[in-house]
């Protein structure tokens, strides 16, 4: 009981002889620095100084790791167009959302040819369907005589996917009734592009991330490749550049470049950047042919030597009746071959001497091999 009195007495000298110096500490200490030793965890004091530094070593790394996250991907900044000639062949650009986007990926293909300009006049929810919304076989007249373009670009059919008023009556997608209105609406439109006189490149639709929207699409590109054809256009198919090597839809695919990149948004719909200069890739080709020295960069004025013929096929009234059509040859006829005698009563070709084939068939022998050659066995070997 008396050892316990005296360590209780000595404990407490302790602590009054030490609460002036933890006073005078406490005063010098700043605030910030008073907050930290408050904050000090039991972790803290028990390990000291080595656990804190580690701890805000791994803080500071995961706030630079967070600010590094938040900084925006840079972008390259798209090329800027240089000023074009007063006459520029024009490059009309008519459809729907998609075509906007190739008419955006054109001026970009473009961009530094002074003697081409790409007229954009899509309209992003129209199509051959809703023609009440916006009517291209009315629209399209005024605005190829205002225009006046040197090649037309179409790409039409991404908002069709909807019931078509047929007779009074609506008909749903690609039932019988709708396909044949449908074909005919696609005809009458490119009858009325093709009176401006112009090219027509009329661009195939992409695969969409829904399977039954792909095979609507399928079905459309058909309608708009045979009609094409048959008004002697060009129809530019770009279906391979959206899919894989299994016809799936790809979000993510080769870009002009080789690149893998992003190709469509995240509704598996619209077009990226990238996927728009991939359209306009597939449309590039064909129309420097058609501007010939007018897409160059260094053209500086134009005129009609700039222009390459365009040939312009006939439409499928206008065939010329001096087209002499071959009539067809029968397999049975005798004079097929310049003969009237079957090939079993014809002679048989006389020869004096056997060819290697007949001396092994007929005579069963095996004509010697030339000199020098692997198989040629003959002893002594003869000089070279």
């Amino acid at each position: 009981m008396h050892m316990r009195r005296t360590a209780v007495l000595m404990l407490t000298v302790m602590l009054l002889g030490m609460a002036p110096a933890l006073l005078a500490t406490q005063t010098a200490t700043p605030a910030s620095a008073q907050e930290r030793v408050e904050r000090k965890s039991i972790l803290q004091l028990l390990f000291g100084r080595k656990n804190t530094v580690r701890q805000e070593t791994r803080r500071t790394s995961r706030v630079k790791r967070t600010q590094r996250r938040a900084e925006p991907a840079a972008v390259p900044a798209p090329a800027q167009d240089i000023e074009k000639l007063e006459n520029a062949r024009k490059i009309l650009v008519l459809g729907d959302f998609i075509a906007g986007g190739a008419a955006d990926g054109l001026r970009e293909a473009f961009a530094e040819a002074p003697g081409v300009v790409v007229v954009d006049r899509s309209n992003g929810s129209s199509g051959l369907v809703r023609d009440d919304y916006y009517d291209w076989l009315g629209e399209a007249p005024a605005i190829l005589a205002e225009i006046q373009p040197s090649i037309i670009v179409v790409q039409l059919g991404s908002n069709d996917r909807q019931q078509l008023v047929v007779d009074g009556e609506s008909e749903a997608v690609r039932s019988p009734k709708w396909l044949i209105e449908y074909e005919r609406r696609t005809r009458e439109f490119i009858t009325r592009l093709r009176a401006a006189n112009a090219p027509l490149l009329w661009v195939g639709l992409p695969a969409f991330q829904s399977a039954a929207m792909t095979s609507d699409i399928v079905a459309l590109n058909g309608i708009f490749r045979k009609q094409v054809a048959l008004a002697g256009g060009e129809f530019i198919d770009i279906w391979d550049g959206f899919v894989d090597e299994s016809g799936k839809f790809i979000f993510t695919g080769s870009d002009i470049n080789g690149q893998q990149v992003r190709l469509r948004g995240s509704d598996g719909i619209n077009v990226t950047r990238a996927g728009r200069r991939k359209i306009a890739f597939y449309i590039e080709k064909p129309a420097r042919r058609l501007l010939g020295d007018a897409a160059s960069v260094n053209v500086t004025t134009l005129g009609t030597q700039n222009l390459p013929e365009i040939f312009m096929p006939p439409a499928p009234g206008d065939t010329p009746a001096a087209i002499m059509r071959t009539r067809p040859v029968a397999m049975t006829d005798p004079d097929l071959d310049g003969g009237s005698a079957l090939l079993g009563e014809m002679p048989a070709t006389a020869s004096l001497v056997r060819s290697p084939r007949d001396q092994l068939v007929i005579d069963g022998m095996l004509s010697d091999a030339p000199e020098g050659r692997a198989d040629n066995f003959a002893w002594p070997r003869s000089e070279p």
